[in-house]
């Protein structure tokens, strides 16, 4: 098995929102793999004491403990404790209503002799290699097919359409939430490779077109994950004066993350 890791800060002096993990069970049966991208809130009230990366750090420690320690337990499932488990550490401080809590969008992969199975809950993506050699982009597109016009302002966007029927959705504060994600179940023998990736790193193919999320997991085979990661640095620095982010926002440099695990 081969594994490879990285995620690496939007700006220097800005703290990672992202969070990545590879969990191995002493077993030596299985393992797991977690990505969250973490929503950075508009400058103002989030009704919560602590930062993003405070809440996907708790999130993403308690779902790759929970995957791999309950390997019977659906990742459904899974993710729903771990939401409820960081919601309980902190709802006696803040405010878990406000629809700027603390949030992030979600990867799992869970392998086992037997399976694969795999969630995804907002834009970040999971690539699956086939054993023939074939790439499939497992995706949550809710939020990409909305109309632009729709996230013309922050508070269309918070009061309609996140964690909203007809929106789109991400792990915050309510468990239920875990319903909302795609998810399925594949055969091991027919996977070859895994690659998680954050939108940040998925710019390669989302933004800037430079290939197909299958030109993309070979990039990361051949060359490896930070070579993918240096190359949205350069074609952002490239594009600095048109960039253009989500909802307008100007963001040259998002947080990016990729996870690699040949199986």
């Amino acid at each position: 098995m081969r594994t490879e890791l990285v995620s690496e800060p939007g700006l220097a002096d800005h703290p990672n929102e992202d969070f990545a993990s590879v969990g191995l069970p002493a077993s030596g049966q299985g393992g797991s793999l977690v990505v969250l991208d973490g929503v950075t809130p508009p400058r103002g009230a989030t009704g919560c004491l602590h930062s993003v990366p405070w809440f996907t750090a708790r999130l993403g420690g308690a779902l790759t403990e929970l995957t791999v320690s309950l390997p019977d337990v659906p990742l459904t499932e899974a993710l729903s404790r771990a939401i409820a488990r960081t919601s309980s550490a902190h709802a006696e401080t803040c405010d878990l209503s406000h629809p700027r809590t603390p949030q992030a969008t979600v990867v799992v992969a869970r392998w086992s002799p037997a399976t694969v199975e795999y969630l995804v809950l907002s834009d970040s993506a999971l690539l699956v290699e086939a054993a023939d050699g074939t790439v499939t982009a497992l995706l949550d597109d809710r939020l990409a097919r909305l109309p632009r016009s729709a996230l013309a302002t922050e508070a269309s966007v918070d009061s309609r359409l996140r964690n909203k029927e007809g929106g789109f959705f991400t792990a915050a504060a309510d468990p239920s939430v875990a319903a909302r994600a795609v998810t399925g179940t594949l055969p091991r023998d027919g996977v070859r490779t895994l690659a998680a990736l954050t939108d940040g790193a998925g710019r390669w193919v989302e933004k800037f077109r430079e290939g197909d999320w299958a030109d993309c997991l070979a990039l990361v085979r051949k060359q490896g994950a930070q070579a993918l990661v240096d190359r949205v640095r350069e074609l952002e620095r490239a594009d600095a004066a048109g960039a253009r982010a989500f909802l307008g926002r100007g963001k040259t440099h998002d947080d990016a993350t990729v996870v690699y695990v040949e199986l």
